[in-house]
Formats: structure tokens, C-alpha cells, sequence
């Protein structure tokens, strides 16, 4: 069996997941999990999928014959699942809008050495004033050796720069990702 990551993007319509899941079943294959959204008049998304070797030609087959239907797609084996080493965190970010926030967090999460696991943002408007407000919602695995304090501090500090709230708490493992 090989596992395969599809990443794929359309002009949102009805019946996308539709399509890309038939591929998938009618391929033999079994679709694990997925992340998928409709962004700017796009739907996009990516699955992990697993397949047996000798049916990966027809599931290629399957995929060109929706990339000639408006779909884009890219198909990537993919390694067996390892567990990630070190804890995971929730981190949530809140604040005015402003270039830059994602490049931002996302350079203070790598100089120490941080892997984004997941990440949501989203722009609202602010319920007073009807300025904008950048929101961040995101799991984080830290890396062993890390301390808590020290990852904390750095996030204060940029907090700080940039005038937005900052949360950083340990997840919970015995419940589970």
C-alpha cells in the first residue's frame, strides 16, 4: 500500500468533493483524512490517501481526466505516519490587521525551531470601531529542549511589537489530536 497526499484547487461548485472522492473509491483507493475550503470563489483542499501500488497508475488516470474538468492537482507519496517529537501547543492570535502578521509569527515559530502543524486566520470586522481585525488559530509542535518560558517570552515580545494578543497553551494529550 502507498500513501499519497493530494492537493487540489477549482472554481467552487457543487459536487467538487464529489468528484475527487469518486476518483479516489472507483481507483481502489481510501481517502483518510482531509482539510478543505472555500476561499475567494476557489475550493481547495488536501487529503492523505491510501492506495495499493499497482492501482496508483489508475488513480493517475482518474485525476488527469478532472484536471481536463477545471480541477488542479498534485499527487505526492507520502512517508508512514512517525509520531512528532515534542508537546503540542494551541496558539491563537487576535489583533488589528496589518501586513506582515503571518510572516511575523510564523519567523518567530522558526527561529526556535517550531513546526506549524495546522493554521487557521481569518480577517472580521472589530465590533467596535469597524476596523479589521487578523484572527489566528493554530497548533504548534515544539521541539524538545524548547522551554515553555522561553517560546513564551519571544511571543510576548512580538505581541508587543505588533499590538495583537498572543495565547500559547499546552494541548491536552491524553485526549488526543
Amino acid at each position: 500500500m502507498k500513501t499519497l497526499v493530494l492537493t487540489f484547487i477549482a472554481q467552487d461548485r457543487p459536487g467538487l468533493v464529489e468528484q475527487l472522492s469518486e476518483a479516489v473509491s472507483a481507483a481502489g483507493g481510501n481517502w483518510l483524512e482531509s482539510r478543505m475550503a472555500r476561499l475567494a470563489e476557489k475550493f481547495a483542499g488536501i487529503a492523505r490517501v491510501e492506495i495499493a501500488d499497482e492501482k496508483v497508475s489508475t488513480l493517475k488516470a482518474a485525476l488527469a481526466a478532472l484536471e481536463a474538468a477545471g480541477f488542479t492537482l498534485t499527487m505526492e507519496e507520502a512517508a508512514a505516519d512517525a509520531a512528532s517529537a515534542g508537546p503540542l501547543y494551541s496558539l491563537e492570535l487576535l489583533g488589528p490587521d496589518q501586513p506582515g502578521i503571518v510572516h511575523d509569527v510564523s519567523r518567530c515559530l522558526s527561529e526556535h525551531g517550531v513546526s506549524v502543524e495546522e493554521m487557521e486566520t481569518s480577517i472580521r470586522h472589530a465590533p467596535m470601531g469597524g476596523d479589521m481585525l487578523f484572527e489566528t488559530q493554530a497548533k504548534v509542535r515544539v521541539p524538545p529542549g524548547l522551554s515553555e518560558n522561553s517560546l513564551r517570552d519571544a511571543l510576548e515580545a512580538l505581541a508587543g511589537a505588533m499590538m495583537v494578543d498572543i495565547t500559547l497553551r499546552e494541548e491536552d494529550t491524553a485526549a488526543g489530536r
